[in-house]
């Protein structure tokens, strides 16, 4: 086998890698928050009020998977009841995974709520969404914004990728589980996990919940979560 033949097996076997595709994806991830720092930095120096830092958030962002454009971030949705939305958690240290859905008015692992989510590559713009809560910890274990108790969650999508049952990797590497349909969705739509974005949102950001996930579909989707993320020890 020539060498170049070898390159490219060796290349084929990384990109099939979680880990690699974890590791690209927080590569990524860390670039764009650098980006937006830099902006925010730069739009607050030559504001003389709050209108210039408004106006360049409000320009055109890239969407997310299938979502549509355009939506500025709703006041309220920090873990203090900020106006800015939080980071995505990272992948370590683990998420202490649970199943404790209840009927207290609070959103609970276990459970689908909906909530503003931002968009990927920028949290000042996103859309309600349902999401699935993994757990509930204090803001400093996986992020670094926010304070007090957080929500860790999965966002939910209608768009068909996995088949019943069964989980899929995107084109963009994206993981996404099938959970079925439930109540969160009007029209009984199944709909998908996907299990390589930890959100991180307030309590006070959840407008309301949806539903319980039942136990056996939760635990599918927490096994995929841990294999993504590297928690299978």
């Amino acid at each position: 086998m020539s060498l170049g033949s070898r390159l490219s097996s060796l290349l084929r076997t990384a990109a099939r890698s979680p880990a690699v595709r974890r590791t690209a994806r927080d590569l990524g991830r860390s670039a764009v928050r650098s980006v937006q720092e830099a902006r925010s930095g730069r739009s607050t120096r030559s504001s003389d009020g709050p209108t210039s830092e408004v106006r360049s958030r409000g320009q055109g962002a890239p969407s997310g998977h299938g979502a549509p454009r355009g939506h500025g971030a709703p006041r309220g949705h920090g873990a203090t009841g900020g106006s800015s939305a939080l980071a995505d958690r990272s992948s370590a240290p683990p998420v202490a995974i649970s199943y404790a859905p209840r009927n207290d008015d609070h959103p609970d692992p276990g459970e689908v709520v909906w909530a503003w989510v931002p968009y990927e590559e920028d949290l000042s713009r996103g859309k309600d969404r349902p999401v699935l809560v993994l757990a509930e910890e204090d803001a400093r274990t996986g992020g670094r914004d926010g304070d007090g108790e957080v929500l860790v969650g999965l966002m939910l999508t209608t768009r068909d990728r996995a088949d019943a049952g069964e989980i899929h990797v995107d084109q963009h590497g994206a993981t996404w589980v099938d959970v079925g349909a439930g109540a969160w969705d009007s029209k009984g739509r199944p709909s998908e996990a996907r299990a390589d974005r930890l959100l991180r949102l307030g309590p006070h950001a959840v407008r309301r919940e949806g539903a319980h996930l039942p136990r056996d579909r939760f635990d599918r989707v927490a096994s995929a979560v841990r294999e993504v993320h590297g928690w299978d020890g």
